[in-house]
C-alpha cells in the first residue's frame, strides 16, 4: 500500500516537469492561445513561408495534421498548454525536416511563435528545426 501510494506522489511530482503534464493535475485549464510564423530557410538564406509552393508537393498541413499544429498561421487554444504545445511544435519541426526527402532548398525551418499564458499578455519564442545541411537529419 505504501508503495502504490509513493509511486502515485512521485508520478504526480514527476508529471509537473514534463511539458505534456502527463498524470500532473490542475483543476482548471490554461487558458492561453499561441500563433507561430512558420518558414523555411534555404541553403542560399531565403525565408520561405510554409503556405508557399514547396519542392517535392509538400505541405505542413498535410505533414503535420495533429494537435492542432496544421494551421499554425491562425491563433489557437494552447489545448494542454503551452509548454505541451511549444515542445509539440518543436518536435514537429524536427519530424518535417528530416521527413522531406524530396525538398533540395531547405536547410532547416524556423517557428516564430507568439503565445499568451492565461492573459498575461504576449510572449514570443523562436523554435528552430535540425539543420538538413549539417547532416543533424540522420541522427533522428
Amino acid at each position: 500500500m505504501l508503495g502504490v501510494a509513493g509511486f502515485s506522489l512521485l508520478t504526480i511530482v514527476r508529471g509537473y516537469d514534463d511539458p505534456h503534464r502527463v498524470f500532473a493535475f490542475h483543476m482548471f485549464n490554461e487558458s492561453s492561445v499561441w500563433e507561430a510564423d512558420i518558414v523555411r530557410v534555404t541553403v542560399d538564406g531565403g525565408r520561405v513561408p510554409i503556405d508557399e509552393p514547396w519542392p517535392g508537393g509538400y505541405r505542413w498541413a498535410t505533414l503535420v495534421p495533429e494537435r492542432g499544429l496544421a494551421y499554425p498561421q491562425f491563433r489557437h487554444h494552447a489545448d494542454a498548454g503551452v509548454d505541451s504545445t511549444l515542445a509539440y511544435l518543436d518536435a514537429a519541426l524536427d519530424w518535417v525536416a528530416a521527413n522531406t526527402p524530396a525538398d533540395p532548398e531547405t536547410r532547416y525551418l524556423e517557428a516564430i511563435v507568439t503565445y499568451d499564458r492565461n492573459t498575461h499578455g504576449d510572449r514570443i519564442v523562436v523554435l528552430r528545426s535540425i539543420d538538413r545541411a549539417a547532416g543533424d537529419a540522420e541522427a533522428l
